[in-house]
């Protein structure tokens, strides 16, 4: 099982190296080959696509391009990515003047893409291709007793139509769906389907801090004992600005947040140490001394 991986440029490049160690370290764990495209464009992060949609689109199909000549599927563990890079595929699929005004640009570069490509992140990947029952049995330390609230981010919910939701239904509940086979309890909340409040950063940073105490403090009134998300963004703005919100909402929050493949990182056996936690902004000690660290 081998992917072209493209992890994102907030991953290694700004503020979440972990989740693309954790990342790695996981799927060695798992067997899944990663073939990383270090030299692919970002994806523009939607905002991009609203000031020059072609531009955008032209730079997302130069790393399908680049994964068309490796024949591999291609992989994200960036749930924005996700969103971005689906969305542009599905213009390109539906509209092959589109796709057509694109490989010209791409000539360029000696480069052409012919729309074979099928993006997916690592929480579909494990749910489709990897399979859940496979993913139980890798478990070597159950999260047992562990509640863990799912957050998705925006990008990997909406719009379905893009993001093949009729076709595959299990994408709807996918991160819950992983979240049980490592062993943990899934705490719902509503907010897992919303936004964390990243885009509002540097814009409107009160409302951002409210969004994000919302949501933890939501998820912690629920029982979870720490939150679990596939988005490198969410988790910068649900860590990273949390002590901002606790202080905006006069109250202690300390909801650990953990990557997705952090928590898979525990429970395939990797020490704690290796999955980068000393990075958080809010500590993971609570749910460390749980699992009996």
């Amino acid at each position: 099982m081998k992917y072209a991986f493209w992890p994102g440029c907030s991953v290694p490049r700004q503020g979440t190296p972990e989740f693309r160690i954790s990342a790695v370290a996981v799927c060695q764990k798992l067997g899944i080959e990663l073939e990383e495209l270090s030299y692919a464009p970002c994806t523009g992060s939607g905002i991009l696509q609203g000031k020059d949609l072609l531009l955008a689109d032209t730079l997302n199909a130069s790393t399908f391009a680049i994964a068309e000549v490796m024949e591999l599927p291609l992989m994200t563990i960036c749930s924005t990515c996700q969103g971005v890079l689906s969305q542009a595929n599905k213009r390109m699929r539906d509209k092959p003047g589109h796709l057509a005004q694109i490989n010209q640009a791409l000539a360029e570069q000696e480069m052409e893409y012919n729309g074979k490509v099928d993006v997916k992140h690592l929480v579909w990947v494990l749910v489709e291709d990897y399979g859940l029952d496979r993913l139980q049995a890798a478990v070597v330390k159950p999260l047992t007793g562990l509640r863990v609230a799912p957050f998705y981010g925006c990008y990997i919910v909406r719009p379905s139509a893009a993001l093949g939701f009729a076709e595959h239904p299990e994408r709807k509940d996918s991160l819950e769906r992983v979240i049980a086979a490592l062993g943990a309890e899934v705490v719902d909340f509503r907010g897992k389907n919303l936004c964390c409040g990243y885009p509002l950063v540097g814009v409107n940073d009160e409302t951002s801090a409210a969004m994000v105490g919302n949501h933890t403090s939501e998820a912690k009134e629920k029982g979870a004992d720490c939150m679990a998300t596939p988005c490198p963004l969410c988790h910068m703005n649900l860590d990273g600005v949390q002590p901002a919100a606790a202080e905006q909402r006069g109250e202690r929050i300390g909801l650990p947040i953990l990557h997705l493949t952090q928590l898979m990182g525990l429970a395939l056996g990797i020490e704690p140490g290796d999955l980068g936690f000393d990075r958080h902004a809010v500590s993971v000690k609570t749910v460390l001394v749980k699992l009996g660290y």
